[in-house]
């Protein structure tokens, strides 16, 4: 029997193996993990880094690398509506019916496309690539399509396109434009109390990455020591504030490797420092942090507390974040004792302390800049499940500070319920309080409101948006 012979192949490219990309492979794991596992983008970025700068050869990053996967990152995180909302209009199915990991890189590609200076043919290519190693050839085909469209227009052309306009929908046109959930949009509008402008500044601000700022810890570093290092300004408001520019990193001073000095936004400097200069009627002895967790402030608070020769005490419920606490005041100058105990059942006799702090846990909507993946799992309803635990942590603060003493009230949320509301509230309660007026003790700082209570905004002070309300018990 005769041999067929074989069929011609059909012409065509030769298959080519998909080009490993480290830093938008590394960018698309630290997605998933915030996806998948409900990570926090600040925790699992710095690993993940840490070990690509560990390895050899072609894989190892330097800082260009590092800079752009965190943008990559955290760039795709803060406008995920957006995106969201321009991939929807580019595809023939429901969001919800495109599989999360095709999604991300999607998104990943969209913000290399609108939000970066990278080419858009780099951006298209780069994200293909991406797909063939961590989807496949078929799913990269899909990816391919998509960003090809979206690529025909830039950000403000899709978004005229793709945002409901702003005289029939205010809120939902500034959800889809600066990329926040429409009741948070309501929410800050509230807390402002302002116009079109105030609001749009400060949901821009929000999706602007946030500068890294030190603090020098008084008795153990100083912010000249700091403004030693590559990189550093002084600090806006604090005086122990020192800003890194881009590039600079924290890991690399030697105070903060020391513990002299950390990590702190300038607006939790200043609540730790108006509490510390708030006025006092009689003794100046014992301090009290009342939810000390992770330790910033009271590092800050314990170092002031030295300089007068008074003792503070730093507790916190969770015992792993106390040890936090104690990691941050290890080599504090004056006397302190860190425990493990929740602040709504005290461990301490009633009217113990002279000043006492409590940054309440909340929502964190002061904080998007950092943690723009927040905002996506907050609900409204979490509101219902911090006001319980807001009031109880500041009646108990108001009982264990003596006639005469100062209780700090805050929290890295604007929210009214978060803020006015809880103090209000527990004000009625407790009859023998008085608000102080705390615009005088953060001296400098502009638009500060009306007073008594000091809200901090991300785009007046290039701050977190914390709050603090000073109270003084009176009788």
């Amino acid at each position: 029997m005769s041999e067929q012979p074989r069929r011609p192949r059909k012409p065509g490219k030769p298959y080519r193996r998909p080009q490993k990309d480290p830093v938008r492979i590394l960018a698309f794991e630290a997605l998933r993990a915030v996806d998948e596992r409900d990570a926090y983008a600040n925790l699992v970025l710095p690993p993940l880094l840490r070990k690509a700068r560990e390895k050899e050869g072609p894989e190892k990053f330097d800082a260009r690398d590092a800079a752009l996967a965190t943008e990559l990152v955290y760039g795709t995180l803060r406008r995920q509506r957006t995106y969201d909302a321009i991939i929807a209009d580019c595809v023939d199915r429901p969001l919800r019916e495109v599989d999360p990991p095709v999604l991300d890189v999607l998104s990943l590609g969209v913000h290399q496309l609108l939000g970066t200076r990278i080419p858009s043919h780099a951006a298209v290519s780069a994200s293909v690539e991406l797909a063939r190693v961590v989807l496949g050839d078929g799913r990269a085909k899909f990816v391919n399509a998509v960003l090809r469209k979206v690529a025909r227009d830039d950000l403000d052309g899709w978004l005229e396109r793709v945002a409901p306009p702003y005289d029939e929908d205010p809120e939902d046109h500034l959800a889809v434009v600066h990329s926040h959930p429409r009741w948070v949009v309501s929410a800050l509008w509230d807390s402002l109390g302002g116009g079109r402008t105030g609001i749009e500044e400060l949901l821009a601000a929000d999706n602007e990455r946030p500068e890294v700022t030190l603090v020098a810890r008084p008795g153990r570093a100083t912010p000249g020591e700091l403004l030693g290092e590559e990189a550093a300004v002084p600090g806006r408001w604090s005086p122990y504030a020192v800003r890194l520019s881009e590039g600079g990193e924290p890991g690399a001073v030697e105070a903060v490797r020391e513990g002299r000095a950390g990590v702190q936004d300038e607006g939790s400097q200043l609540v730790a420092l108006a509490l510390a200069n708030a006025p006092l009627d009689g003794p100046d002895r014992r301090w009290l942090d009342g939810c000390a967790g992770p330790g910033g402030k009271a590092a800050l608070l314990g170092a002031l507390a030295a300089e007068r020769g008074a003792f503070l005490l730093a507790s916190e419920k969770q015992p792993h974040r106390a040890g936090l606490v104690a990691r941050a005041l290890d080599g504090n100058p004056g006397p302190y004792q860190v425990i493990a105990a929740d602040g709504t059942r005290p461990a301490w006799r009633p009217g113990s302390f002279d000043r006492v702090l409590v940054d309440v846990p909340c929502t964190g909507l002061g904080a998007l800049r950092r943690r723009p993946e927040a905002r996506w799992r907050r609900r409204p309803e979490d509101l219902d499940g911090f006001a319980p635990l807001q009031r109880g942590l500041l009646r108990s603060a108001l009982e264990a500070v003596r006639v005469g003493g100062v209780v700090a009230y805050a929290t890295c949320s604007p929210h009214l319920a978060e803020t006015r509301a809880v103090v209000a509230d527990v004000l009625k309660q407790h009859p023998g309080t008085e608000l102080l007026d705390a615009r005088p003790l953060l001296p400098g700082v502009p638009g500060l409101g009306e007073g008594p209570d000091v809200q901090l905004w991300p785009h007046l002070h290039g701050t977190d948006a914390m709050y603090l309300a000073l109270v003084r018990r009176t009788s």
